[in-house]
C-alpha cells in the first residue's frame, strides 16, 4: 500500500514537470509598472524611453515615443510550427476614456517562428489628446491565439510631461 503511494507521487512529480506551467508577478518600485503572467515563462517586462532604454521613472515628454516591451517569453502553443501572439494596448485618461486603444496590434499576423516571438513591443506616442500635468494609465495584454489560456497582463501609469 505505502509503494503504491510513492508510485502515486513520483508520478505526479514527473506529470506536473512536464507540464511547462508558469506564473507570477513582478512590480518595478521606479517606474510603477506591474505585470502577471500565467502559462507563459516571461524574463521581464520593462518601460522603454525614447532613447530605446529603459526607464528610471514612469514620466514621459509630450511629443514622444516611448514602449512597454516583455522579453524571454516562452512557452507558446504552435500552430504548423509558428506562434501566434495577441497584444492588447489601451491607455486611458484619469476619467477612463480611452486616447489609444488598440484590440490587437497583430490582428493581420501570419504567424513567428517560436525564437522570432519572445520579445513583444507596444509603441507609445505620447502626444494630442495627451496634455503635460495629467497621468494615464497604461494597460496592455498579451496572450497566445493557440494556448489561449497563455497571457501577460501589464499596467502601470504614465505622467506626461
Amino acid at each position: 500500500m505505502k509503494k503504491q503511494h510513492i508510485i502515486t507521487l513520483i508520478l505526479s512529480c514527473v506529470l506536473f514537470a512536464g507540464c511547462n506551467f508558469s506564473a507570477g508577478a513582478k512590480k518595478d518600485l521606479h517606474t510603477g509598472l506591474s505585470f502577471s503572467y500565467n502559462g507563459f515563462s516571461v524574463q521581464d517586462v520593462l518601460l522603454i524611453n525614447p532613447a530605446n532604454k529603459p526607464m528610471t521613472d514612469n514620466k514621459a515628454q509630450l511629443n514622444t515615443q516611448i514602449a512597454i516591451v516583455a522579453l524571454g517569453i516562452n512557452n507558446y502553443g504552435l500552430k504548423d510550427g509558428k506562434a501566434f501572439p495577441g497584444m492588447m494596448l489601451l491607455v486611458t485618461d484619469k476619467k477612463g476614456t480611452p486616447v489609444l486603444n488598440a484590440a490587437d496590434l497583430f490582428a493581420a499576423d501570419q504567424g513567428h517562428p517560436p525564437a522570432s516571438a519572445t520579445e513583444l513591443r507596444g509603441d507609445i506616442t505620447i502626444s494630442k489628446p495627451m496634455a503635460a500635468g495629467e497621468t494615464y494609465h497604461v494597460k496592455v495584454r498579451i496572450w497566445d491565439k493557440v494556448k489561449t489560456d497563455n497571457e501577460i497582463d501589464i499596467e502601470t501609469d504614465l505622467i506626461v510631461q
